[in-house]
């Protein structure tokens, strides 16, 4: 038990809470079928003056614009076990963090009076608990007291909307439900499916009390039913409660995350020390400002990488059915990232005050780390994918992080079917939180721009560095954080409302990944550095073959994407009161005690393979393997990626070809036309590179910076009319 946890043993799909354990009462059924049929209830939840309030409610008429695929694709080769069929259904949502899940047949007395009735007789019912309210003094209390039930049922309805396009995409009908336009009775679902207690005239949740939301979808999709609460599942919260009986989340570990200033993550950034340089050697003045048209996937899109790798870029991470549910929830969101700030609202002008909140907010909305900095010049993108120059215009980054997901990661190969749903998850949930923020923001009279994957003008990498939320790690271009590795994904706020930075952080990284190479063991096209780190377009790092990578990612034919690194690297632990006690005792040594790394470190990267990890967990996965091909979804055509690890791989860095694809062989960033890679002469170009040492030494002695530091200019002409059109209408396609 010292280095494991019940939690292994728990299947992911039953959920963080021990529904499972409760009593259950199946004459409630007849009960609840004995009630009348209801007409919607008109609800008043907050002051219609809250501007986040307004934010909120503008995202879920977004969102409500979404939800349908029209037409149905064929039915998709599903298993005929209907607990298999839940099991998918259930664990998707409990992916994008429902706090529970219940399914149930549908009565007559569900459907509400005058509303529309589908031919659909099972309902997937969500509810997600609401988040925390800040404390009196702090200037989000403003902002959220009120809107809590708000938020949480934006949050349901988001996660509705994406299991029933992941429904529709397997070919069945479904339709998503939230309070205000949905046809159906929602607390009597919660009841019927196994989420709720009836309490005189409310509902409760024998865990979350009264403070949840809840939307449903209903299907003609036949799933296996849970049954009803029973009476005695009042008493929920004992001892077993109290430790995580079953697997489950030890009631611990919620009091502990309570107890925390909302400020203040769920995980102790306060504990990690700070410096005033990042741990890697960033020369500011020679960092060459790069283009969105160098971006690789962008490369790959314009047909650079050739005609395979272009055509896959419009599907290569969500060709999975889950994976594509969660798209048109991206899309919708794009229009709305930028605007024009309103009229300035009196009382922001203190940095840490304001700090605080917008942190405090991060958090309320579901982020898992959040940092402030100020933006250098070279973080902000040249120039637009149409060539179009870029002009900094906001002072600072919210850099927020997006975790992708243990359990899951846990049953998975890191590049099977669900690795794209992995990043799309994250993506969706990211655009989510920032867009409201900024929208906010702005409704305060500041400018505020949400920078995600879809559509951003700053590079992630180098704000999350100088944010104080991780170091760069062997994996290459990837930021490792000291809790949750590199199992994250980033969304930035740019904005001019004033904050006070953070300070970038040092727990050590640097000194475990020169002595841990098993994610470049463990990488399935070798894409990542056996070597030492060399200074690339002014970062110091180990840089990757960007190319291999971008390559396999794209046209891996058994699975979606790639994550293998993230799914093997030693630091992809849980160090909250769900994981094992040696993990959180090993993870709290390298954070405060850092005398003792230099012995850790060797007998960690060890003990790792020793316990296996990196391995699947077949207890976790929830998923069912599947692929859409032209339209259909059918069962992978060539299987599906089942790596474990690699431990016979022999590593020898004299014999890796790394090609490094340095800033004056980028293409130009108006370029219409595919510009090709030359991979012969990019293996060559890695004489051109310093090591750090040498790097200092030429600064300290006033020589220039290299030559292949300097950008391909753009073209002068542009891109032609026909270009530009051509290529929106492909952005238009992909997104």
């Amino acid at each position: 038990m010292l280095f494991t946890s019940k939690n292994k043993d728990r299947p992911f799909h039953w959920g963080p809470y021990a529904l499972e354990r409760l009593p259950h009462d199946e004459q409630v059924i007849q009960t609840e079928a004995a009630r009348s049929q209801l007409p919607r209830q008109q609800r008043q939840f907050s002051d219609p003056t809250n501007l986040l309030g307004k934010a909120l409610s503008k995202y879920h008429g977004i969102f409500r614009k979404t939800g349908h695929v029209d037409p149905l694709p064929e039915k998709a080769p599903v298993p005929d076990d209907l607990k298999r069929r839940s099991q998918d259904i259930k664990g998707g949502g409990y992916f994008l963090d429902a706090s529970g899940i219940g399914i149930c047949r549908i009565p007559n007395n569900v459907w509400l009076m005058n509303e529309k009735k589908y031919d659909h007789n099972h309902a997937v019912v969500i509810i997600v608990a609401h988040g925390r309210t800040p404390e009196v003094n702090n200037l989000a209390y403003s902002w959220i007291r009120g809107v809590e039930n708000v938020a949480g049922e934006l949050r349901a309805f988001e996660i509705s909307l994406a299991l029933a396009e992941h429904i529709q995409w397997m070919g069945f009908s479904a339709n998503a439900h939230d309070w205000e336009t949905g046809s159906v009775d929602l607390e009597r679902l919660a009841v019927l499916s196994g989420l709720a207690i009836r309490n005189k005239n409310n509902i409760i949740n024998p865990y979350l009390g009264e403070k949840f939301s809840i939307a449903a979808l209903t299907t003609e999709y036949e799933l296996y039913c849970d049954l009803p609460l029973g009476a005695g599942a009042k008493k929920a919260k004992g001892i077993g409660y109290m430790f995580g009986a079953g697997g489950a989340v030890p009631g611990l570990e919620w009091r502990r995350r309570e107890k925390r200033p909302t400020h203040m993550s769920k995980y102790p950034l306060e504990q990690v020390d700070r410096v005033d340089r990042p741990t890697t050697l960033i020369i500011d003045n020679e960092v060459p400002k790069v283009s969105k048209r160098a971006e690789f996937f962008e490369r790959a899109a314009r047909g650079d990488l050739g005609v395979k790798s272009q055509k896959e870029r419009s599907r290569f991470a969500f060709k999975h059915p889950f994976a594509q549910s969660m798209v048109s929830l991206i899309k919708c969101m794009v229009p709305e990232q930028g605007g024009a700030p309103y009229n300035k609202v009196e009382g922001y002008d203190n940095p840490a005050t304001n700090s605080m909140a917008v942190k405090s907010l991060s958090y309320f909305l579901g982020c898992e780390m959040t940092g402030i900095c100020e933006i250098p010049s070279y973080a902000w993108y040249s120039h637009n994918k149409d060539g179009s120059q870029i002009e900094p215009y906001n002072k600072y980054a919210i850099v927020m992080l997006i975790d992708q997901g243990y359990e899951t990661m846990e049953g998975a190969s890191g590049d099977d079917y669900i690795s794209g749903s992995q990043s799309m998850r994250a993506y969706m949930r990211g655009a989510e939180i920032s867009g409201i923020m900024a929208e906010l923001f702005r409704s305060l009279g500041y400018s505020s721009r949400s920078q995600t994957n879809a559509d951003s003008d700053v590079l992630h990498v180098p704000l999350t560095l100088l944010a104080g939320l991780g170091e760069l790690s062997r994996i290459g271009e990837v930021i490792l954080n000291p809790f949750i590795g590199p199992r994250l994904k980033t969304v930035v706020i740019t904005t001019d409302l004033p904050l006070l930075p953070d300070r970038p952080m040092d727990f050590g990284l640097q000194d475990f990944c020169s002595n841990c190479l098993k994610c470049a063991r463990e990488c399935p096209c070798d894409a990542i550095s056996l070597g030492d780190k060399v200074m690339f377009n002014g970062y110091e790092m180990w840089k990757p073959d960007v190319e291999r990578c971008t390559r396999y990612r794209l046209t891996n034919p058994k699975g979606t994407a790639c994550g293998r690194c993230m799914k093997t690297c030693p630091l992809n632990k849980v160090v909250t009161w769900e994981g094992p006690i040696a993990t959180r005792v090993a993870s709290w040594c390298g954070v405060n005690l850092r005398w003792i790394k230099p012995f850790l470190i060797p007998l960690a990267v060890r003990l790792d393979d020793t316990m296996g990890h990196g391995i699947r967990n077949p207890v976790k996965k929830w998923w069912l393997d599947l692929e859409i091909v032209d339209g259909r979804c059918v069962l992978p055509p060539v299987g599906v990626n089942q790596r474990d690890l690699n431990l016979q791989r022999k590593l020898d860095s004299s014999r890796q070809k790394v090609a490094y694809y340095n800033a004056d062989v980028m293409p130009p960033p108006d370029a219409g036309d595919p510009v090709m890679l030359d991979r012969k002469a990019a293996v060559k170009a890695k004489e051109l590179l310093e090591t750090p040492e040498k790097a200092l030494k030429r600064i300290e002695a006033g020589n220039p910076k290299p030559l292949h530091y300097n950008p391909v200019e753009s073209t002068g002409t542009g891109m032609s009319e026909n270009q530009k059109s051509a290529n929106a209408i492909w952005d238009k396609e992909r997104s």
